[in-house]
């Protein structure tokens, strides 16, 4: 485990919201039957340099304030000796990579891990004509195809962010699949990347749904 570091400084008020927030939705989530056992990791940027997330194995459904940490964009415990999830990469990724990501929400519910097997073979799940793409951001209109990606899970982080990366296009996604796990979605803040969070849960529900009818 990464030693915590110090440096660099964050506020504690600032700290202090962040963290109620995500208890917050944590605990929503994990009512719904998303974070099964302690599964699901949920984060907002406080800084430029640093993430308040959750810490590794504990039940989102019953979180305090103590179970959120703060970890720098290197994935490094901030004065703290709470142990950050090994996938904490992939939320200090989407930070990096999207300097207007302010949270990223991660969850295990049964619809998005059997989508992620489903779909795994393809590399994506195609949804089409759906009137809630106008949930996304920068999305206006059913009239379009969208592709959520899938990507081949692995226990191996620096091989899976470098698998995340390359699917992730321009403009944003707001969300990936990981193969049998679970689905990643960010946005501005925290509200809206449960929006985009819920958005992909129905939709993927949807095309679920659609293939057992097809048979």
């Amino acid at each position: 485990m990464n030693a915590p570091t110090s440096a660099p400084a964050f506020d504690h008020n600032l700290y202090a919201g962040c963290a109620a927030q995500i208890v917050s939705h944590t605990r929503e989530l994990a009512a719904k039957g998303w974070t099964p056992a302690t599964a699901g990791n949920f984060s907002i940027r406080m800084s430029a340099d640093l993430a308040a997330i959750t810490i590794s194995g504990k039940d989102k459904g019953r979180l305090s304030e103590a179970d959120i940490m703060v970890v720098d964009m290197d994935n490094r415990p901030v004065a703290t000796h709470h142990r950050p999830s090994a996938e904490t990469a992939l939320h200090t990724h989407l930070y990096r990579r999207y300097p207007d990501v302010g949270a990223v929400l991660h969850t295990h519910s049964p619809t998005q891990t059997i989508a992620g097997l489903l779909y795994a073979p393809e590399g994506r799940v195609r949804l089409k004509g759906y009137e809630l793409f106008k949930a996304l951001r920068g999305h206006t209109t059913h009239e379009k195809t969208f592709d959520l990606p899938v990507v081949p899970n692995s226990q191996d982080m620096d091989e899976l962010t470098a698998s995340v990366d390359a699917v992730l296009s321009e403009p944003n996604t707001w969300g990936y699949l990981i193969a049998g796990h679970g689905l990643y979605a960010w946005g501005k803040d925290i509200s809206e990347a449960r929006r985009h969070l819920d958005a992909f849960e129905f939709m993927l529900g949807c095309e679920l749904e659609m293939r057992r009818l097809r048979g």
